[in-house]
C-alpha cells in the first residue's frame, strides 16, 4: 500500500507537470504583484470580451499570491463560467489551465482529494482534446500562456509573441489570438523602418479580421498617423465609438488620446479626456488618462503654455490618481515630480517628494527605479551632475536586470566616453568592478 508521504510526492510531481499560472514562473515581488493587481482591475470585465476567462484566471492567481485564497477561488470559478459562455460549451481544452490552477489552489489549501479531482479533470480533457502536434502543447494553452506573459511582464513580451505564433499556426481561425499577438508587437519596432512597415501590414490584416476591436483600430490609426497619413475623419469617428464603450484600459481611450495629441493638439486631447471623465466622473482609469494629458501639456509644450487653471488641474488630478492607485504610488509620485520640475515655483515640491520617497523602505527593484528617476531629475532640472552620476551608480549597483538598470549603465558609459567629467575614472572603475555582467 502506498504511504502517505509517497502519495503526496506523487501528487506534487503531477502538479509540477501541469501547464498553469502556478508553473509558469510568475513569481515577482509583492510590490509588483500589488501594482499588477491594480493594473488588471482596470482591464474591465464586460460580457463579450473574448479574454474574460483568461482575465479571471490571472486575477485569481494574483489574489492567491497575495494571500487572498477565497478571492482566488472565486476568480477561478468565474473564469470557468466565462469560458463556458464565450465558447458556448461546458468543457473544452480552454479549461486545462483553469483546472490546473484549481488543482494547485486546493493542494495549497490542504484539500488533496479535491486537488486530485481537478488533476483527473485535466487528464480527461487532454485525452479528449489532444494537441494537433504531438511534440507541442495544445494551442489553447499556448494562447493563454502568451496572453498571461504579455500582461505580466514587459521583459517577457518576446517569449509571449513566440507562444502566440505557435498557437496561431495550429489554430489560425482564432481571430483574438492574432489581434493580441499583433498588439504585443506595438512599440517593439520604433527604430527599424522595415520592421515598422511589416508591423503596419500585420495590423491592417488583423484589423480586417477583427473589425469590432476598437483598441486595435486606434493603435492602427496611430501607426498610420506616424507614417504621415491623413486620419482626421477616422479619428473623430473612432472617438465617438470609444466614448460609448464601457470604461476599460482596453476600451481604446488611452491610445486615442495619444493619437489626438500627436495628430491634432494636446488641447483637443485634453478636451476628449475631460469629455470621457464628465460622462464617468468616478472612473479612476479615466482620471489617470486625463492626468496624463495635462502632464503632456506641461512637459512637452508644442502649441501653447499651460495656464494656471490647467496647472492646478494637472496637480490635483495627479494627487487623486496617487490616492486611487495606492500600490503604484512610486511611479505616480514620480510623474507628479515631473510636473513640478517644469514649474518655476515647483522645484522645492519636486525635491520634497523625492526625499520622502528616498526615505521609504522600498524593495530593490523599486529603489532602482527611484534612483534612476532621481538621477535624471538631478541632471536635467538641477544641473547637479555629480549627484546625478552617484544616483545612476546606486541604480546600477542593485543587481536587478531591468530597463532602469540598463538606462543608468548606458548613461554612465556615455559620460565616461565623453571624458568631460572629473568622475570619469571613478565611473570606469565602477563599471569594470560590477559583479553582474553589463
Amino acid at each position: 500500500m502506498m504511504s502517505a508521504a509517497h502519495s503526496q510526492t506523487t501528487l506534487e510531481s503531477k502538479l509540477e507537470a501541469l501547464q498553469c499560472h502556478f508553473t509558469w514562473d510568475l513569481d515577482p515581488s509583492k510590490s509588483i504583484l500589488l501594482r499588477r493587481k491594480e493594473k488588471f482591475e482596470d482591464i474591465g470585465t464586460e460580457e463579450g470580451n473574448s479574454w474574460l476567462g483568461h482575465i479571471y484566471n490571472l486575477r485569481g492567481f494574483v489574489q492567491y499570491k497575495l494571500g487572498f485564497t477565497e478571492d482566488a477561488q472565486s476568480f477561478f470559478n468565474k473564469a470557468a463560467e466565462a469560458f463556458s459562455k464565450i465558447r458556448n460549451a461546458d468543457e473544452g481544452p480552454w479549461l486545462v489551465v483553469n483546472y490546473g490552477n484549481l488543482a494547485w489552489l486546493h493542494h495549497h489549501l490542504g484539500d488533496q482529494a479535491e486537488s486530485q479531482a481537478y488533476l483527473s479533470k485535466v487528464n480527461a480533457l487532454m485525452n479528449k482534446y489532444p494537441s494537433p502536434s504531438q511534440d507541442q502543447l495544445h494551442p489553447e494553452i499556448y494562447a493563454e500562456k502568451a496572453w498571461t506573459l504579455m500582461k505580466f511582464s514587459r521583459e517577457q513580451k518576446k517569449q509571449a509573441a513566440g507562444y502566440f505564433q505557435r498557437a496561431i499556426r495550429m489554430q489560425p481561425d482564432m481571430v483574438e489570438w492574432n489581434t493580441s499577438y499583433v498588439l504585443g508587437l506595438v512599440g517593439s519596432f520604433r527604430q527599424n523602418k522595415k520592421l515598422k512597415a511589416d508591423l503596419l501590414e500585420k495590423m491592417r490584416i488583423a484589423k480586417e479580421q477583427d473589425p469590432e476591436n476598437l483598441y486595435l483600430a486606434v493603435h492602427y490609426l496611430h501607426q498610420c498617423a506616424q507614417k504621415g497619413e491623413s486620419i482626421e475623419e477616422e479619428a473623430r469617428a473612432l472617438a465617438t465609438k470609444v466614448l460609448k464603450n464601457p470604461v476599460s484600459s482596453y476600451s481604446g481611450i488611452k491610445p486615442l488620446l495619444k493619437v489626438y495629441n500627436y495628430y491634432f493638439s494636446i488641447d483637443e486631447a485634453i478636451d476628449l479626456a475631460e469629455e470621457a471623465l464628465g460622462t464617468n466622473p468616478d472612473e479612476r482609469y479615466l482620471k489617470r488618462c486625463a492626468a496624463l494629458c495635462y502632464k503632456w501639456k506641461i512637459i512637452n509644450v508644442r502649441d501653447s503654455r499651460p495656464n494656471p487653471s490647467e496647472i492646478d488641474r494637472a496637480i490635483s488630478l495627479h494627487k487623486e490618481v496617487i490616492a486611487l492607485y495606492p500600490h503604484s504610488f512610486l511611479m505616480k509620485n514620480i510623474e507628479l515630480t515631473s510636473i513640478y520640475a517644469q514649474l518655476n515655483y515647483g522645484q522645492a515640491e519636486a525635491e520634497q517628494i523625492y526625499q520622502e520617497l528616498l526615505e521609504r523602505d522600498l524593495e530593490p527593484a523599486d529603489k532602482q527605479m527611484l534612483y534612476n528617476s532621481y538621477a535624471k531629475y538631478l541632471y536635467l532640472n538641477c544641473r547637479d551632475y555629480q549627484r546625478s552620476i552617484q544616483y545612476n551608480m546606486k541604480a546600477v549597483a542593485i543587481p536587478q536586470q531591468s530597463f532602469y538598470r540598463w538606462n543608468s549603465i548606458t548613461t554612465l558609459e556615455k559620460i565616461r566616453d565623453r571624458g568631460r567629467s572629473h568622475m570619469c575614472r571613478e565611473i570606469e572603475e565602477f563599471l569594470e568592478n560590477l559583479q553582474e555582467p553589463l
